[in-house]
């Protein structure tokens, strides 16, 4: 079945990865029409959220922020599948890096980097930056259910020495390659929420006390691991600028968490500048600590 499923949605996605990005963004803009005003996805809870985060705005303004954040989820739906074909000359014009010289400075202390990011802007591209450096990636992923699918995003991403891996797979092969003295650049996407018994920290994010992500500032610990952070803006349809912040190259000077907390400022400060590029779609806020557990 999962096999049929494939050979049925595949050419379609093909189809889409090859049209002219004129055409692609046609295709996304029909798409935006049919989740925001035929389905509906998840609506109740993007408007939940963001009423939940930013309680001094009008109804107006949290109307505009979600239109324009289904204009933006629908673009990288689009965009994720033209992956598929998308040129490297075309990513590196489309995706671009203002400081990748950060990079370079810590690959010269010979030093492996643990890459934070947070569900903003855009990550599907950010596997360009393979081309730029000399570390071998990776990124931390959940494992797609349908095998056929997962062994295409994984191809799709290793043409550029990228490589997805799953939580279980992360310590084994981060450590093997410690071992080897390799050099790796390792992404963690930050800033979801864990569940309430597998939380080892709780802070503020957007003044709301959540439960936390703490395994890429405890991996960073375990292997003397720099750690960045990387701000992604849209500047334009399809054009995304990215910029690195190194929040320290010696995380063992730092207390348990602290890194963690530092990490969470700088997405809030990223969607108190433009919110309508944060995944709304996601129940971020499920297990505040003012809503009993069994509400949740």
């Amino acid at each position: 079945m999962q096999f049929l499923v494939y050979i049925i949605i595949y050419p379609f996605l093909w189809i889409v990865s090859i049209l002219p990005f004129r055409l692609l963004y046609a295709v996304s803009d029909g798409l935006y029409f049919l989740l925001y005003y035929i389905v509906g996805y998840r609506k109740k809870v993007v408007r939940n959220n963001l009423n939940l985060v930013f309680p001094e705005k009008t109804e107006e303004e949290i109307k505009a922020i979600t239109k324009t954040f289904y204009h933006h989820l629908s673009d990288m739906v689009v965009e994720s599948i033209k992956s598929l074909t998308i040129s490297e000359a075309e990513m590196k014009k489309r995706f671009t890096f203002t400081n990748i010289e950060e990079i370079h400075k810590i690959e010269d202390t010979n030093k492996s980097i643990v890459l934070m990011c947070a569900h903003y802007g855009s990550w599907e591209w950010i596997f360009i930056l393979q081309t730029h450096i000399k570390s071998k990636g990776y990124a931390v992923y959940k494992r797609i259910e349908n095998k056929y699918f997962d062994r295409l995003v994984k191809r799709i991403r290793a043409k550029y020495n990228s490589f997805l891996i799953t939580t279980k797979e992360t310590v084994p092969i981060l450590v093997e390659a410690k071992r080897k003295g390799e050099l790796t650049i390792n992404g963690f996407i930050s800033d979801q929420s864990p569940r309430r018994r597998k939380a080892f920290h709780w802070n503020e994010f957007m003044n709301i006390k959540v439960p936390v992500h703490t395994g890429a500032e405890m991996l960073a610990k375990k292997l003397d691991m720099a750690v960045v952070f990387f701000r992604v803006k849209k500047v334009g349809r399809g054009y995304y600028e990215t910029t690195f912040e190194t929040i320290t190259t010696t995380p063992n000077e730092f207390k348990d968490y602290e890194i963690t907390d530092i990490f969470l400022k700088l997405v809030e400060k990223q969607i108190y500048e433009a919110p309508e590029y944060y995944l709304w779609t996601h129940k971020r806020w499920k297990y505040r600590n003012d809503v009993p557990p069994e509400f949740q």
